[in-house]
């Protein structure tokens, strides 16, 4: 579906509650934004894979959401082993922002998975619910990456690298780690974790339990996430919000994929080769994106 005809039809849908208000017939609407999928900029979302989150994607549909007519509330469904933490960040701090503008309370429903940065995400939220089988929490920082200083030697070929200034060039994959490296990487886990922390502790309040592993990276199911008081309550989204507000209208907010125009690069013309070529890369991408994204969905169970 084209971005013109989402917009077209989110405006049809705006026009029909405001005439349903005039009428006095409306029960308000709560429009409900999904956040799925790992948490990655832009730039790096290719190495995720094409439904990687980040505020440039979202943005425009928190927006509608925020916007709508007769709006009573905003839910998010949530599904994310998180990834980014500074797109975390900045998704988190824009729902803050729209909230607090259109006064609007926001529910987050953790589904399958909501950890890490997709943890930061459901923070945004006044109440988290969970199912019981949600993984929660996994309120650390984690870096991965690979080592192939073998590998090249085997194939050929010399690394060569010229700096200046002796920070520039730091946990090659093609060198021997060096442990100077390994505590600057773990100064700036360090920092990142402090900020997770403060963003945790100041969204839940004296609803957080005190138990010493909350901030441990650690991850818990359903019912326990909501005695540690890291979620308020058991709950599916039709659930929460039929008994919350039963005459309101649940409205999901759809986000424009145009994937041809992903595929073409964003041009506006392609010849066949060309065309074949963004084709082989995209199938090239799309299998390290699929071992990217697997591995991170693996370090809950999913």
């Amino acid at each position: 579906m084209s971005p013109l005809v989402t917009d077209l039809q989110d405006a049809a849908k705006a026009a029909s509650h405001r005439v349903r208000a005039a009428l006095g017939q409306a029960g308000g609407v709560v429009p409900v934004v999904r956040l799925e999928g790992p948490i990655a900029a832009p730039a790096m979302s290719g190495g995720l894979g094409r439904g990687a989150l980040n505020l440039a994607g979202v943005e425009s549909v928190l927006r509608r959401a925020f916007e709508t007519d007769d709006a009573v509330a905003v839910a998010l469904a949530l599904n994310s082993p998180g990834g980014s933490p500074a797109q975390s960040e900045l998704i988190a701090a824009r729902i803050r922002q729209l909230a607090e503008k259109h006064e609007l309370p926001v529910l987050a429903f953790c589904e399958d998975v909501a950890a890490s940065g997709g943890y930061w995400l459901a923070c945004a939220a006044d109440e988290i619910f969970v199912t019981t089988t949600s993984v929660v929490g996994s309120i650390g920082v984690i870096s991965a990456s690979f080592g192939a200083k073998e590998l090249i030697g085997k194939v050929g070929l010399e690394r060569r690298v010229f700096t200046e200034g002796d920070a520039k060039h730091r946990l090659d994959m093609f060198e021997d780690v060096r442990e100077g490296d390994v505590e600057w990487l773990h100064g700036i886990q360090g920092d990142i974790h402090g900020a997770f922390r403060e963003w945790v502790t100041s969204r839940r309040g004296d609803r957080l339990g005190e138990d010493p592993a909350l901030f441990t990276g650690e991850v818990w199911i359903g019912r326990k996430a909501v005695d540690l008081g890291l979620a308020d309550g058991i709950g599916t989204l039709r659930g929460v919000l039929d008994e919350r507000f039963p005459d309101a209208e649940v409205e999901t907010m759809h986000t424009p994929k145009p994937l041809l125009a992903r595929l073409l690069g964003g041009g506006t013309a392609v010849d066949g080769a060309g065309l074949a070529a963004s084709l082989t890369t995209g199938v090239l991408e799309g299998a390290f994106a699929g071992l990217q994204r697997r591995g991170l969905w693996a370090n809950f169970g999913a």
